[in-house]
């Protein structure tokens, strides 16, 4: 067997029971309510989630003098009020553990766009993004995951060179305004 020199983590937890109907239902809905790829983003949003609990359960575990539990708790509630997943009057570390997947799925860039009607829909949005023709602050941002802070939700916009934004107008249009005015000559003569 060839030896792999890779550092990077798994990104996504497959579950340990492929064909639970229950948990295959709920899947399949998140998916089409939030217009994911595939179920592998539910995966990788769980594992994240599963990972700031696992943080958050440790930390309560320490007595609540202990400056490790202070320092390390005020950090990961800071980084939560930061993405928008808690709300600045939940502010213990027992709220994290209340955290859910769909409060993710509502941070992510695809769904804020969807619910600022930028886009016609959920899949719409997913494809504008990846078309590149949206911006958050000055950067330019063509992943639908991409988690939005709060302070940044206000700066999404449409990119400077996308024709929603003003740029040029797109290959289609471009054609039928030259065909248009192609006509426009031969009908004169």
């Amino acid at each position: 067997m060839v030896k792999t020199y890779r550092s990077r983590s798994r990104t996504a937890k497959t579950p340990k029971r492929p064909f639970e109907k229950e948990r295959l239902d709920e899947e399949l809905k998140i998916v089409g309510k939030y217009g994911l790829k595939n179920k592998r983003e539910v995966w990788r949003v769980q594992l994240t989630l599963a990972r700031i609990r696992k943080a958050a359960r440790e930390l309560l575990t320490l007595e609540e003098t202990d400056p490790r539990r202070l320092f390390q708790g005020r950090a990961l509630l800071n980084r939560m009020f930061k993405m928008g997943l808690l709300s600045q009057d939940e502010n213990k570390l027992d709220y994290v553990l209340g955290l859910t997947v769909h409060k993710f799925m509502e941070r992510r860039l695809q769904t804020i766009i969807f619910k600022q009607q930028l886009a016609r829909s959920i899949h719409n949005a997913r494809v504008l993004i990846r078309q590149r023709h949206f911006k958050v602050g000055k950067q330019l941002v063509n992943i639908p995951s991409f988690m939005v802070r709060v302070s940044s939700e206000r700066n999404i916009d449409y990119a400077p060179h996308s024709p929603f934004g003003g740029g040029r107008p797109g290959r289609t249009k471009r054609k039928n305004l030259k065909n248009k005015k192609g006509g426009d000559d031969a009908g004169d003569e």
